[in-house]
């Protein structure tokens, strides 16, 4: 079984294109390209990854898809598309690329998340979506996790995917996280990415390690059969050099079996993103 890093970001960086890169994200604004990532691949031993989006633009998807058909490493696309348009069908036949495997959008962005999940036209391209047996990754925050269980509700034709654990308060504590998170864990359509928590803002005095309990919360709830390793790098890059998302779910993991491990690594990633599990020979 492939080690798979389900959550990672490729981009060319400009302002006005990754616009949520703020000016406290320094080292966010450079490129990052396969080259910057394959020793870090090399060094956790991940042999595959899935490739996600960043902007909310069709150009950067076909971007994406070309850099992962070049890619050995890439074993998948999540991409961008404008879920409401009438042309819908149209844009996703001009997308059509067999590395592409799912969409999302940056939900917690919109003025109105609530509304957006809400939206007749949005509900109507996830069926869309659905019927053609792509994934939907949902990313919100925790103040929007209510309304992510009804939409997750609505749609339950296909994979649905939790990005960044919902990103929960973590001044509230991991037991207050996992009872938000249970509703949409009792949904057996909906996997959740063990990523992103690193970059979370925290209380003050708050090490890694205590973010341990969260880990422990979302086996929980989803149990080792519906969560997915995610670095989300390069954007773990601004937890520091002494904080990596690859360490900390060894630690989460490591009283796991190598059965519940291999799930959580790979197992899983392959069934939802239906991943080859090929070996991985080098970059071209």
């Amino acid at each position: 079984m492939m080690r798979i890093d389900s959550h990672q970001h490729f981009w060319r960086y400009t302002p006005q294109d990754y616009r949520w890169i703020s000016d406290e994200m320094t080292v966010l604004k450079q490129n990052f390209l396969p080259e910057t990532l394959t020793s870090t691949l090399q060094r956790h031993n991940i042999q595959g990854t899935v490739l996600v989006q960043a902007c909310s633009c069709t150009s950067e998807t076909r971007w994406l898809l070309d850099i992962a058909g070049k890619t050995d490493f890439v074993c998948a696309v999540t991409g961008w598309v404008d879920l409401s348009s009438s042309a819908l069908q149209q844009e996703l036949d001009a997308l059509s690329h067999p590395l592409l495997r799912g969409f999302r959008h940056q939900v917690q962005d919109e003025p109105s998340p609530a509304q957006w999940l809400a939206d007749p036209a949005i509900n109507a391209g996830i069926r869309q979506l659905q019927q053609q047996e792509y994934v939907y990754e949902i990313l919100v925050t925790h103040r929007h996790l209510a309304e992510a269980v009804q939409f997750a509700t609505r749609h339950d034709g296909h994979f649905l995917v939790l990005d960044h654990l919902g990103k929960p308060d973590l001044s509230l504590g991991a037991a207050y996280w996992k009872k938000q998170i249970a509703p949409l864990a009792a949904l057996q359509h909906v996997s959740c990415k063990l990523s992103g928590l690193l970059t979370e803002p925290r209380p003050a005095g708050m090490s890694a390690r205590d973010l341990l309990p969260y880990f422990d919360a979302a086996l929980e709830v989803f149990g080792p059969g519906r969560l997915i390793f995610g670095s989300d790098w390069p954007v773990c890059l601004l937890a520091g050099g002494d904080e990596n998302p690859w360490d900390l779910c060894e630690q989460a993991t490591a009283s796991l079996s190598s059965d519940e491990q291999a799930a959580i690594y790979g197992g899983n990633a392959c069934t939802v993103y239906r991943l080859q599990p090929l070996p991985i020979t080098g970059n071209d």
